[in-house]
């Protein structure tokens, strides 16, 4: 299913024995656009924010907005504690590991590669992310923090991100949302990850590998709509990007 991270966020987690409290964010792989961890806030009198795989997900309820997990409150009261003001890094989703967290459930290929319905050839060449030398590079990424980065084409700024289209099967980023509000006033476009080729972490930045007249001749989204398989593939076909549920 696919689902804004919009609505993934604020939405409540079951456990086996009773709430846990509510997705306050979500981190991905920022070279495989996989999501690795969700950010669950224990609630305003605790204050603390952890860290849950998705792969302890068995169900979710994007109308009533809540996620049921094959876990035991002590289990995610007992995970690692997020720094919020620090970026995940290995060493600390080693400690989770160690935990009993299963690793992660998509490998890299299959975000990226034909299965995911990326295009493999670009797909291949363009994950290999232009970091500057003298930025920070951690593995993971908010999404509350990409929200909001600037988008520039080929032939200059297109806009921004609004959102995050996330698939909770494979719990994977299919499309970013761009607005182009400050360009062609009132339009909003998905980009596949796969068309990304830089990403400035410091300059709040990334870089499209498309001409704005791509981006705006693609199908619009519009806040809120379903991303049907209709949808899709009339997004892919525009592109010519082959059909990852095939």
């Amino acid at each position: 299913m696919l689902w804004s991270a919009s609505g993934v966020k604020g939405s409540s987690i079951e456990a086996s024995d009773g709430s846990i409290g509510t997705v306050s964010d979500l981190l991905f792989d920022d070279q495989s656009w996989s999501l690795r961890w969700i950010v669950v806030s224990m609630g305003p009198l605790s204050g603390r924010q952890v860290l849950m795989p998705p792969s302890a997900v068995v169900s979710v309820d994007s109308v009533g907005r809540a996620l049921t997990a094959d876990v035991t409150r002590e289990q995610v009261e007992d995970s690692a504690e997020l720094d919020v003001d620090a970026p995940v890094s290995r060493r600390h989703e080693r400690s989770l590991f160690g935990r009993g967290w299963k690793p992660y459930l998509t490998p890299r290929a299959t975000i990226l590669g034909g299965v995911s319905g990326q295009p493999t050839a670009q797909g291949a060449a363009k994950t290999a992310w232009s970091h500057r030398p003298d930025e920070r590079d951690p593995l993971l990424r908010s999404m509350s923090e990409v929200i909001g980065y600037y988008v520039h084409a080929r032939d200059g700024y297109i806009g921004h991100i609004e959102d995050f289209i996330v698939d909770t099967d494979a719990w994977a980023v299919r499309y970013l949302v761009v607005d182009t509000v400050n360009w062609w006033p009132g339009k909003q476009t998905l980009v596949s990850p796969a068309a990304f080729t830089e990403v400035s972490w410091t300059a709040k930045t990334v870089d499209a590998d498309l001409t704005r007249d791509q981006i705006q001749g693609a199908p619009e989204y519009y806040p809120g709509q379903v991303v049907d398989r209709a949808y899709e593939a009339l997004y892919h076909d525009y592109y010519g990007y082959p059909y990852y549920w095939k």
